[in-house]
């Protein structure tokens, strides 16, 4: 008895051991799925009308890309995150946020807006950039509303 008992006690510190791993993982796959399901009622499907009272739109950039024989002419909606944020993009969007758009379009190729992913991937670039200028970060996401790629 006395050669079994260091083996049982290793087998009772293992299997307690996995008990304290597991109730720790299914401890935090919850915290995970509150923290989705309150992420998923903050997006809530917005109405017209709210989507109209949050949204920015800015018209026609003309610029050159970074191919150097390729110019781009391009409109831009903006999603912010309230009606006062609208407001104060509203009112800085000619005088911060165009010089932003026209030197990200000036580091950008044609081929990188030529596709769904490549212009999503620079939307989102667009809004950090846009949200690093802002006094406040308000901006939730910038969309390419119209764009037309020619050579000069």
């Amino acid at each position: 008895m006395k050669k079994m008992m260091p083996w049982i006690a290793t087998a009772l510190l293992a299997i307690t051991l996995i008990v304290v791993v597991v109730f720790v993982f299914m401890q935090g796959q919850g915290k995970s799925d509150n923290t989705h399901t309150a992420a998923a009622a903050e997006e809530k499907k917005l109405t017209a009308d709210e989507i109209v009272e949050v949204s920015s739109e800015l018209g026609q950039i003309k610029t050159n890309l970074a191919d150097g024989d390729r110019i781009i002419m391009v409109s831009f909606s903006f999603k912010l995150s309230d009606k006062k944020a609208k407001e104060d993009f509203e009112k800085i969007k000619s005088i911060t946020v165009k010089p932003i758009i026209i030197e990200a379009l000036a580091d950008t190729k044609a081929e990188a807006l030529s596709s769904a992913k490549g212009m999503k991937q620079f939307n989102e670039r667009l809004t950090a950039l846009i949200n690093e200028a802002l006094p406040e970060p308000n901006l939730k996401s910038t969309n390419v509303s119209d764009i037309v790629i020619a050579p000069m």
